[in-house]
């Protein structure tokens, strides 16, 4: 009995140890902003132009799901997590489809979900398009699960027509009542169902303003935009007031001058409260054209709110919220640092010297460097700069078999340092992660034919950090 006793409970200590191992596995430990996120299934999160709806205790995340290839619609994504660190695929909650105007070659961008305090039902709200912009409405979908699938129902109506503005977004109030943001500073309220408009509470209050988000803290409401230039980032802004209705405020710009509100664009704030605080999460998308669905990535920070004043006063590549309680902290990067001069090269590479730093670059189409390590996590830092381009990052285990693949976009209007990749936890084990240049880079026209995004493919490198 002894004996048995003794293996019994060997064996139960085994399947604690395998249980807390398993729930590391495949995790991440805390938000990164500027690199691929990966779901369960190991694949890249897509879903931009986004919000996020809390519903029943669990975050629900949905966005534009991209191809690498076209801007045209393609389907919005829906992913769910519990802590916002790591996401879940749902499904597409709305499909492309096989005809209209979320049908092929049409433009679906920026989903919402709210869902509908009177009917319960879950409304999803989108841009709508042709692929030249030229037939743009707000659009809207329902469904009776937050991860069910969506069906579209058509324009959003105003007087018994589309409201025909492409950039928006959507805020609830503390009420239950419910509204569409759109460019240009349009402000609507939604009839007690979320299907049609029932009055426009503000008009044309700004030139510009595309990807507009309000959010409310206390009697004061926010309402953030970016100004017009294409797919490349600018200095976003926001107003200010104590109603809906106005007058609205201008207060400026929200992150540091010049930073390209940290190289990215405002899509979502979403308010976390807790039993101890309560965290505005400002959320915003670094687009990389034309490689959206591998290369984009999210910019996720905790904006400070104080009275009638929000910042970013810095940007924070590693941090956490607590859920529970509301309140966040910074995270600080763990790991074996590793120089370029340790990693196994092959074609093109030049050590080089940038402000006092060492760095490996190259814009070779096809140079590689590869690292053999045995951990459980592995990052890469570098250099994005306006003459950056693609890479492409894999990583396999010892049998060879991918594990992990993404593209890194190493573009930026201005030279930036900062963490361009990471592995979620992995099971303990030898592997070996290569970067291989593309040769590739991104750039764009806007609609009045100015050329935007790098002039070249450089891979700027300057280390990487193994656990």
């Amino acid at each position: 009995m002894k004996s048995h006793s003794r293996i019994f409970f060997l064996a139960l200590i085994l399947c604690l140890q395998f249980l807390v191992y398993a729930r590391k596995s495949g995790q991440s430990q805390s938000i990164v902003s500027g690199v691929p996120w990966f779901d369960q299934q190991g694949k890249v999160v897509s879903a931009h132009g986004a919000n996020i709806i809390q519903d029943n205790g669990r975050f629900y995340f949905f966005g534009e799901c991209h191809t690498d290839t076209s801007n045209a619609f393609n389907g919005f994504s829906c992913y769910s997590s519990s802590d916002l660190r790591n996401w879940k695929f749902e499904r597409i909650a709305l499909p492309l489809q096989k005809s209209g105007k979320l049908g092929p070659n049409r433009v679906g961008e920026r989903p919402k979900v709210l869902k509908c305090p009177k009917t319960g039902e879950y409304i999803m709200f989108m841009h709508a398009d042709s692929i030249t912009y030229k037939d743009q409405y707000v659009g809207y979908a329902t469904s009776s699960k937050i991860n069910g699938k969506y069906s579209f129902r058509g324009p959003l109506l105003f007087n018994g027509k589309p409201i025909r503005k492409w950039d928006m977004g959507v805020f609830q109030d503390t009420d239950g009542s419910g509204y569409i943001i759109t460019h240009s500073g349009n402000l609507y309220r939604l009839s007690d169902d979320y299907k049609s408009v029932t009055e426009q509470f503000v008009k044309d209050m700004t030139p510009q303003c595309e990807a507009p988000a309000i959010f409310r803290k206390d009697s004061v409401y926010f309402w953030l935009g970016s100004f017009l230039s294409s797919w490349e980032k600018n200095d976003n802004y926001y107003f200010t007031s104590r109603s809906l209705r106005g007058p609205w405020t201008p207060r400026g710009t929200f992150a540091p001058a010049g930073s390209l509100t940290l190289n990215s664009q405002t899509t979502f704030v979403l308010t976390i409260s807790g039993t101890q605080g309560t965290t505005y999460m400002f959320m915003g998308d670094r687009w990389s054209y034309p490689k959206q669905a591998s290369a984009a990535t999210y910019i996720w920070q905790p904006l400070q709110v104080v009275a009638e004043t929000i910042s970013l006063p810095g940007y924070l590549q590693s941090w956490n919220v607590d859920v529970k309680t509301g309140l966040w902290n910074t995270v600080l990067p763990e790991g074996k640092g590793i120089t370029p001069a340790e990693l196994t090269r092959s074609g093109l590479w030049s050590d080089t010297i940038i402000d006092k730093q060492s760095f490996l670059r190259s814009n070779q189409q096809g140079a590689t460097f590869s690292y053999h390590f045995r951990g459980t996590q592995m990052g890469i830092n570098g250099r994005s700069t306006p003459d950056g381009g693609y890479a492409r990052v894999t990583i396999k285990d010892a049998k060879g078999k991918i594990v992990l693949s993404s593209l890194i976009d190493f573009y930026c209007k201005y030279p930036i340092d900062e963490q361009k990749f990471i592995t979620p936890e992995l099971p303990l084990n030898d592997y070996q992660l290569t970067v291989e240049i593309l040769g590739e880079h991104g750039n764009w026209t806007d609609k009045k034919k100015i050329i935007y995004g790098s002039t070249s493919n450089f891979i700027t490198i300057s280390s990487l950090i193994c656990k």
